[in-house]
């Protein structure tokens, strides 16, 4: 699969399906060297020699990155995850960036109804008679914040239980119809945490939406409500979110991902035992990997076919969720 660097196509630093990588290995010329995660200095020097490049979420694309990689085209990562690909840089030097929209869609739709389901019936709610029960999704709102192909998968199989849907979207308005489309009411945000027993936030994150979910919303979010996150946790308030939990209001809440020193003592959430973490598990599947390599090497194949990147870069869509893709643009 790895060709000599002095006369590469595509650096693949993100490990990738090998049948997408064998497929994309028979029109480019492939160095696969997922080692150049831990060694800045060599992946530099790889990558100055390159036409695009595939990266893990954790590899930083910054524009002093770029400045040494005179023939870029294109920069690939499978995971949309945190946003460590400078995109002003990537459009100021005419590099495309490619990411598979909509591939892990279904994994994430899953696994954030599994986490309700989870969160819903380990929280207790005191009865009356001293009995500590659960609560059922079907007899429950639940608000989406964030309209994306997670959201309108998520709205179907919440509707399934039998629970209600709404949203709330700051890039998109409440005549959308793509609301309708996806079976989802739209609603103010505060009118969303006010009413809603579970809140799950979808939100692609851009720096305008640093800390959007503060103090004003938490402090009157419905009482025993429960959080599901699967954006960058850079879009709450640290200290709201923790005053909330550790109050009770907020009966839990469960990120899929979240920044490591938010955890360390003496910060607001230190050992706040309401809150449950995992390490980006919700589109990590098999199946969310493989659509998106196949989508990803696709693309890059095709870019490279064409004298201008950016003049023919369209959003990557794997087939099987072609019409998913939304969410609000870049600013």
């Amino acid at each position: 699969m790895s060709v000599p660097v002095s006369c590469m196509d595509v650096l693949i630093v993100e490990p990738l399906e090998q049948r997408a990588l064998d497929w994309l290995g028979k029109r480019r010329a492939v160095h696969v060297e997922p080692s150049l995660v831990t060694d800045p200095r060599r992946f530099e020097e790889r990558l100055a020699e390159t036409r695009a490049v595939v990266v893990p979420g954790t590899m930083r694309m910054d524009a002093r990155t770029l400045l040494g990689a005179p023939s870029l085209r294109a920069v690939g990562r499978l995971d949309g995850g945190p946003g460590t690909i400078d995109l002003v840089a990537c459009e100021s030097a005419g590099i495309a960036v490619v990411q598979p929209a909509g591939a892990g869609s279904v994994a994430e739709a899953e696994f954030a109804t599994a986490a309700i389901l989870q969160l819903l019936r380990r929280i207790p709610v005191h009865e009356g008679h001293g009995v500590y029960v659960g609560r059922e999704l079907s007899s429950s709102t639940v608000g989406i914040v964030g309209m994306s192909p997670t959201a309108r998968l998520l709205s179907q199989l919440a509707g399934n239980f039998g629970a209600r849907v709404v949203g709330y979207d700051p890039a998109l308005h409440a005549s959308d119809i793509a609301w309708r489309q996806a079976g989802i009411r739209p609603v103010p945000l505060a009118e969303l945490f006010e009413t809603c027993d579970v809140v799950v936030v979808l939100l692609a994150y851009y720096s305008r939406y640093h800390g959007l979910l503060g103090e004003r919303l938490l402090e009157g979010c419905k009482p025993d409500q429960v959080l599901v996150c699967l954006s960058p946790a850079a879009v709450f308030d640290e200290a709201a979110l923790a005053a909330t939990l550790k109050t009770g209001r907020m009966a839990a809440a469960w990120f899929d991902r979240l920044e490591p020193d938010w955890l360390e003592p003496g910060r607001p959430l230190w050992n706040v035992d309401t809150l449950h973490v995992t390490p980006r598990l919700a589109p990590s599947t098999r199946e969310a990997r493989a659509r998106g390599a196949w989508a990803l090497v696709r693309r890059l194949d095709a870019l490279l076919g064409v004298s201008d990147p950016q003049v023919a870069f369209t959003e990557t869509v794997p087939a099987s969720l072609v019409g998913l893709a939304g969410g609000p643009e870049p600013a």
